[in-house]
């Protein structure tokens, strides 16, 4: 990557381009992100970037960690926590809002704040609120700083299951039977909302999901095989988001699609198949990260499945005006049928986890889907576009 237009005064010599990653954040996902945030540290050229881990902690200060990948894998079943990797527990991190000055600023009670230096870029593996969701995003593009991934409507739609939704069948994408119970909805008169779920229920029939409208990593997400395990259903989802989202179940397989930001647009990856997991209900947090159950890569389809699966994943990344990466989730119906579940504006980078090991099957390994990512951000600008 050439640094010639990296902010520059006349006397600065030219430096490389300096990636802050920030991981953690106030979200249930905040463990599988710092997982993700080693991966995505072990991978970046240092060669090529120079590098600042800044971690969220749970209660939402902004810290500077470690850069110890290895302290931020997944150990006796157990995530890790930036307060764990925070070097301090009494500083915090502050980012410019002001467009023409990208210094990083580290203050602790009773001392001068110190400069860091300036930032170029921003590798957010943040998952779920306050993160992924296009809040961040809005913080960045306030602060004139380019960051990866998808701007803040995207990262919006993205996370909004209900709105996701809307927008990919507004474009001709197929979804699956569904409804959406609100706060106000379940707080005004729960028995109205539940007959709204088991009104689904009757017309498709159960099992249920019953899930978090605005959370990701399967967390939150019950699989309800009859009317008696509804209510611990829908208070488990409550207790991850207010608003939730019950589908009905398609019967067929799971097929997962990455997408990836070239210099002429966005391609697809071969798909890859998630096969029911042996000792789980579904394709639950723990049989993605815990148990570590593997996919199938590349997915065992037709060459016209193929394409018609990796045309839907683009179609879906350009309906909801997605920008770097996106993994696309569907599922192919007993008809022969793609029914699009979800996106991933910031799908999961650990090790083990589907996106990376589909772009690996296409050709692209993982430091190289890094440097990619780190590029695509760089060669945009904040702002309209």
């Amino acid at each position: 990557m050439s640094t010639e237009n990296l902010p520059q005064s006349p006397d600065r010599p030219a430096r490389k381009p300096r990636v802050a990653v920030v991981f953690g954040g106030r979200s249930s996902e905040h463990g599988i992100s710092a997982v993700t945030a080693g991966a995505v540290l072990r991978a970046i050229d240092r060669t090529t970037y120079d590098v600042l881990p800044i971690g969220i902690t749970q209660s939402g200060r902004w810290v500077l960690t470690a850069d110890d990948p290895d302290r931020m894998a997944i150990t006796e079943r157990r995530t890790p926590s930036v307060d764990q990797l925070a070097e301090s527990h009494d500083g915090g991190v502050v980012l410019p809002v002001d467009p023409a000055n990208r210094e990083v600023v580290y203050s602790e009670p009773g001392s001068v704040p110190k400069a860091l230096g300036e930032i170029d870029v921003v590798f957010p593996v943040l998952h779920g609120p306050y993160g992924e969701d296009g809040t961040l995003q809005g913080l960045l593009e306030l602060s004139g700083v380019p960051y990866v991934g998808s701007g803040v409507l995207a990262s919006a739609v993205g996370q909004d299951k209900e709105y996701m939704k809307r927008v990919f069948t507004s474009f001709g994408l197929k979804v699956g039977p569904y409804v959406v119970i609100r706060p106000r909805e379940w707080e005004q008169d729960e028995s109205a909302a539940r007959k709204k779920i088991i009104g689904l229920a009757g017309d498709h029939g159960w099992p249920l999901f019953v899930k978090p409208a605005r959370a990701g990593s399967s967390i939150g997400i019950t699989k309800v095989d009859d009317l008696s395990g509804l209510d611990e259903a829908i208070a488990e989802a409550r207790r991850h988001d207010p608003k939730i989202l019950v589908e009905a179940a398609l019967r067929g397989r799971e097929i997962e699609c990455g997408v990836l930001e070239f210099e002429d647009g966005p391609r697809a990856s071969v798909p890859a198949e998630i096969p029911p997991p042996d000792a789980h209900a579904y394709y639950d947090f723990e049989a993605k990260y815990i148990d570590s159950t593997p996919g199938i890569v590349p997915a065992p389809l037709t060459a016209e499945e193929t394409d018609e699966v990796r045309r839907l994943a683009v179609e879906a990344f350009e309906a909801a005006s997605c920008e770097g990466l996106v993994r696309a989730d569907f599922f192919l119906t007993e008809d022969g049928e793609f029914v699009i579940n979800e996106i991933n504006t910031m799908p999961g980078f650990t090790p083990i986890s589907m996106y990376p090991q589909m772009w690996q099957a296409s050709g692209v390994e993982y430091p190289e889907l890094i440097d990619r990512l780190i590029k695509a951000a760089l060669r945009r600008s904040t702002g309209l576009r």
